[in-house]
């Protein structure tokens, strides 16, 4: 928990433009150390909103690297991936190249998809920056309470996630957490009771991503309460 840095906002929009704030601000970074910004986005109602802003943004779009925390093994059009909902949020109206737009294949399926994205991921880390979520139940990604996977592994297939679909794809803490920043965002009151437990110790998933450069929680008031 020493590496955790608790931050609270007023409300959840507060939270998306600081998200905004920070990942415009480690692109800026990333682009004039190593000529590269790779990202990897989260789904969620919070990041939803925090990708709306930016793309109305401006940034350096042709080095930027955007990658996946987690899929779900759904067809690639379907409007529950998250692929989806970011592409239309951002990336459909952004100058981002779409050879550098790696999204998770996870329409072949949570095994196949799993070890092409390994592939993929291997060739380019660390990170420069990953955007994570929590659901209320703690988990992050698609790392759920009471599974287990392989920590050698960077992406692993998720069989019988308890919210449908069952059938995901995610990155492992292991991957997530060789970034050189990572920012967890925790809004709304469902939240509370997850983070209660989170921050008294219990072995959530959330709790798992113990990274070399910390980790930044970005909260909002009714998450916080």
């Amino acid at each position: 928990m020493d590496s955790v840095r608790w931050q609270v906002f007023p409300d959840a929009a507060t939270v998306a433009g600081e998200t905004v704030r920070r990942v415009l601000a480690g692109a800026e970074r990333a682009i004039a150390a190593r000529g590269a910004f790779h990202l990897v986005l989260a789904g969620g109602s919070t990041p939803e909103r925090a990708y709306r802003l930016l793309a109305d943004c401006d940034s350096n779009w042709a080095h930027w690297h955007i990658y996946l925390g987690d899929e779900r093994c759904l067809p690639a059009d379907d409007p529950e991936r998250n692929s989806l909902m970011i592409a239309r949020a951002w990336l459909d109206s952004s100058p981002v190249p779409g050879e550098n737009i790696h999204w998770i294949p996870a329409e072949r399926g949570a095994e196949q998809g799993a070890s092409d994205y390994q592939a993929i991921i291997q060739a380019v880390l660390p990170f420069d920056l990953v955007l994570l979520g929590m659901g209320e139940d703690g988990h992050t990604a698609s790392l759920f309470p009471g599974q287990h996977h392989d920590p050698t592994r960077l992406v692993v297939p998720v069989h019988n996630a308890p919210k449908p679909p069952p059938e995901r794809i995610s990155l492992t803490v292991t991957a997530l957490c060789q970034t050189r920043e990572l920012l967890l965002l925790v809004t709304g009151a469902g939240k509370n009771p997850a983070l209660r437990r989170w921050r008294s110790g219990e072995p959530l998933p959330v709790a798992t991503l113990e990274c070399e450069a910390g980790v930044d929680v970005l909260l909002d008031q009714a998450a916080a309460a």
